[in-house]
């Protein structure tokens, strides 16, 4: 199966690669779903070959098309023509056909806004150019085989990983109405996942939604993020072509640790040695997230239920490796405060972790620095060997 990994950016595309995706997905400024990703415009299509190599890229252009969103699409094919995409995600048949006929040769993908659910769906959109269907996240394993079994010339996709939504396949109007962006246009400000003190309905005055004891709060609204990092055969064997990991807005560190730890599951499944592979899984709750479930792959009881637990984290991001500067001498890019004599932990894209205890910060003029922040040049000294593309972090309590 294709592990496909989300890029918000292009130093995010980069380290999904890095990390182990065989293919990744990106959003066209304008036209995606998401956004307050920082998403691709400009000239940023010409680093894009460069980066992907022989991998697989493919563009999300799946917002609710108005007429004045058919217009700008329209006005920007010759632009769009200067990504190198191996498949445009689609959810509106009109910028479907608009994209067939200008771009007959990069494949149509079937947003899962589609919600396609069903063998028969699955035909028409077949039948209509569409050569990858990626199912709503509402399909149950079962009916996932009764597709693909029906439609074996179609690929397949679902997501195994990340946030899932309170709405119907997305289609949801809270973020709009509580702070007028939305989610349907591609703004979703996320309104499920607020901290509600008082959660009181109209019809029944006086009977008040719980509020967690000593958290202050209630995340009632909330759905538990999907993972199905252990059921990855029961996928394979229900013929899916692809499994896609949700969270172009979320973190390099995200991606890279998510990406990874599927990466080593999906070679294991495919018969590699992988050492320490338990412990690639367990990487999955050092990054943040909410309750863990299974989403509607076996049944609706896990996530009908929302969960009553804000975010979980046990380690902090806090920067990369840019550059090797000298022997021992390594060009840190900065994301949260580093303080010299912090136990910190490096990531590498094959190696679990190392300790890291023994080094030194200093600026770009050589001088010992007290602690290096976010955006502020920083050289770390150490005796342990780093390569560019490596990640730094901590344990943290919160």
């Amino acid at each position: 199966m294709e592990l496909l990994a989300p890029a918000g950016n292009i130093e995010k595309l980069k380290y999904a690669y890095l990390y182990g995706a065989d293919a990744a997905y990106i959003g066209i400024r304008r036209f995606s779903l998401r956004q307050k990703a920082d998403n691709f415009h400009e000239d940023e299509h010409l680093e894009l070959s460069r980066i992907k190599g022989n991998r697989k890229l493919f563009g999300a252009l799946n917002i609710f098309y108005h007429e004045k969103d058919i217009q700008n699409l329209k006005d920007n094919l010759d632009y769009l023509a200067l990504y190198p995409l191996d498949g445009m995600i689609v959810t509106d048949l009109g910028a479907a056909a608009l994209l067939k006929k200008h771009f007959p040769r990069i494949p149509l993908h079937l947003s899962t806004q589609a919600n396609c659910l069903n063998a028969d769906a699955a035909r028409v959109y077949r039948d209509m150019g569409f050569s990858r269907i990626i199912l709503g996240r509402e399909a149950p394993l079962a009916d996932i085989s009764l597709i693909k079994e029906a439609n074996p010339d179609l690929e397949i996709e679902v997501f195994v990983h990340g946030a899932m939504c309170l709405a119907y396949s997305g289609r949801c109007f809270l973020s709009r109405y509580m702070a007028d962006r939305s989610g349907n246009q591609g703004h979703c400000s996320h309104s499920c996942r607020w901290n509600y003190r008082v959660l009181e309905e109209a019809q029944r005055p006086g009977e008040y939604y719980p509020v967690e004891v000593g958290e202050g709060f209630t995340t009632i609204l909330s759905s538990k993020d999907l993972c199905m990092i252990d059921h990855l055969s029961a996928l394979k064997a229900a013929g899916v072509d692809s499994v896609k990991i949700e969270g172009r807005m979320k973190s390099l560190y995200y991606t890279a640790v998510i990406t990874r730890a599927y990466r080593k599951a999906l070679d294991a499944l495919n018969g590699m040695a992988v050492p320490d592979l338990d412990q690639y899984r367990e990487e999955l709750f050092k990054v943040s997230h909410r309750e863990f479930s299974t989403g509607f792959y076996f049944g609706t009881e896990e996530i009908e239920a929302p969960t009553m637990k804000t975010y979980q984290r046990s380690h902090l991001f806090l920067g990369i490796v840019a550059k090797t500067v000298a022997p021992g001498r390594y060009e840190i890019d900065v994301k949260n405060k580093i303080c010299p004599g912090e136990l910190l932990e490096v990531i590498s894209p094959h190696v679990l972790y190392r300790s890291l205890s023994d080094y030194s910060l200093r600026d770009a003029e050589g001088n010992p620095m007290g602690e290096a922040d976010h955006g502020k040049p920083c050289i770390l000294e150490t005796e342990l060997l780093l390569q560019p593309g490596d990640i730094l972090r901590k344990k943290t309590e919160s």
